[in-house]
């Protein structure tokens, strides 16, 4: 008895001397690699940076500023934090490339510890047989899920973060009193707000570059078929996909390294064989927009379709990439792009997919249908005309007359965009993810000005949001990169040398370091 006690005290001992060197203040804004140094040098343990972050999330997200972003804390974070420890002490190896870090997890991804609602309180207590195939791949690489995060219920808005599995909104770190964007605002807040390290999103027309814009992060929607969608709740199978949400470049190919790749269980993924490299990192250059050629996408921003503010830091960004060696061609242009847009027939993919969905949940799942669904009235009011209108069509979507329509609208936007592309000899286009600032939370009325359903979603290319400064308000905005198909490790090189050339990104006010006496001591 006595000696376990001695070692306890001798773990003990040893946690809060590690506390004393690696201090809260060096969490904020943390990456991967430097809380991997940390670690390695023996100042830090997942265990510890695990109860960091419980600690803001205590702090800040029910109560503080209250923004709201998590639907539920893993209640084993801890433990297995104690069991990567122990692996590290015993081997003196990391098990991979995302070793103990924390990640704030969409909770549109299946878990099979914890519930995965997809923000709606019919799925409360749907505990999925198996991991989404990238959630299996992130623990495989060491990752720990520290949380899920909260989103537009269903997937299905892109303004707002709004579910029935957590009253109120998600609101805005920079200014509590603006929305999140959507569908995964929930992850980008909590991101955000240093409430993780890193953030998985999905995106199915903005919703992962949507909120990381409001949020002053980098937000990554890879080509269609780079990342498996299998265990992730569909909303429209032509356009999903999931993608990293995280505060630098780096860490968002950290992320994508982990995740990209075949995965039998999603056909699209075959498209990926032969595109993905051995690491995205080996693209990270600083120097990497010496000699590119930037197209600038001016039907997206103009000063009619604009607010000023954002319209200026374009412009001004413009001026960086030119500075940073970019030759930047002013501009790019696809006439039919309106034209084209406003040609789609709404098709919904919801009922079919959805309902494949709950089908593999095994007999245990809550519900079997989304018309069992829509018949508990466990929802968020503002989906039920989208719920109804779903559940009430019942032609599987490649039986509408428009769906042949739709596919020939694509095929002829992503021949377009290439030759554009092609004819001007440009490595990426350029526009602002939001021609606006965050809206108030509530407002539908104002300009959301989202440029994030115009190119990408409908061709399936990739598109990648980094920072681009602040309004006078201190409200964020997105400058975003658009690609060919699998023009990834173009891109990452591209995003990765302006935000160094910049550094735009900053912290939000409103979740500072936390003070001693909000901070708990981690035992083993």
């Amino acid at each position: 008895m006595k000696k376990r006690v001695l070692i306890a005290l001798f773990v003990t001992f040893s946690v809060v001397c590690y506390g004393q060197s690696f201090k809260p203040k060096q969490l904020r804004e943390a990456t991967v690699e430097q809380l991997h140094t940390a670690m390695q040098a023996g100042k830090l343990t997942a265990v510890q940076l695990v109860q960091l972050y419980l600690d803001r999330i205590e702090a800040y997200d029910k109560q503080g500023p209250f923004i709201n972003a998590l639907i539920m804390v893993n209640p084993k974070a801890l433990i297995e934090a104690r069991r990567l420890d122990s692996l590290y002490k015993a081997t003196g190896k990391f098990v991979g490339p995302l070793h103990g870090i924390p990640v704030i997890v969409k909770d549109n991804y299946n878990t099979a510890d914890m519930p995965t609602t997809n923000g709606t309180l019919a799925m409360k207590t749907s505990v999925p047989p198996r991991d989404a195939f990238v959630i299996k791949r992130i623990r495989d690489a060491g990752a720990i899920i520290i949380a899920k995060s909260n989103l537009a219920e269903f997937a299905t808005s892109g303004h707002f973060s709004v579910s029935s599995i957590l009253p109120g909104y998600s609101h805005n770190p920079y200014d509590t009193r603006r929305t999140t964007a959507g569908s995964s605002g929930g992850t980008a807040a909590a991101v955000a707000a240093d409430f993780g390290t890193i953030g998985l999103g999905t995106d199915t027309g903005s919703s992962i570059r949507g909120p990381s814009s409001h949020q002053s992060l980098v937000g990554f929607r890879p080509t269609l078929g780079l990342v498996s969608r299998d265990g992730i709740a569909p909303l429209a199978m032509t356009n999903d996909t999931g993608g990293p949400i995280c505060r630098t470049v780096d860490d968002a190919v950290r992320l994508l390294d982990v995740i990209a790749g075949y995965d039998q269980a999603d056909t699209v993924t075959q498209r990926s064989k032969g595109n993905v490299p051995a690491s995205y990192r080996q693209f990270l250059d600083k120097n990497g927009l010496k000699g590119a050629r930037i197209g600038v996408f001016r039907q997206l921003v103009t000063p009619k379709n604009a607010d000023p503010q954002v319209y200026a830091l374009f412009n001004k960004a413009l001026d960086e990439l030119r500075m940073a060696g970019a030759i930047v061609i002013d501009s790019v242009r696809v006439p039919e792009l309106d034209t084209i847009n406003k040609s789609f027939d709404t098709i919904p993919q919801l009922r079919r997919d959805f309902n494949l969905y709950l089908a593999n949940l095994g007999p245990n799942a809550p519900h079997k249908s989304l018309r069992s669904i829509i018949k508990s009235r466990q929802f968020h009011p503002s989906i039920e005309k989208t719920l109804l209108d779903a559940d009430a069509d019942t032609l599987s979507p490649e039986a509408h007359k428009g769906w042949a329509k739709n596919m020939a609208l694509r095929a002829r936007l992503r021949q377009l965009l290439l030759r554009a592309m092609d004819s001007t000899g440009v490595d990426a286009l350029v526009y602002p993810s939001f021609s606006y600032p965050p809206r108030l939370i509530g407002d539908l009325n104002t300009p959301s000005g989202t440029n994030n359903n115009a190119l990408s979603p409908p061709t399936g290319f990739p598109a990648f949001t980094v920072p681009m400064g602040f309004t006078y308000n201190d409200l964020p905005a997105g400058l975003q990169f658009f690609g060919r198909p699998f023009s990834e490790p173009t891109l990452v090189r591209l995003c990765y040398a302006y935000e160094q050339a910049t550094h735009h990104r900053h912290p939000p006010a409103t979740t500072p370091v936390l003070p001693k006496n909000k901070r708990k001591v981690a035992t083993m």
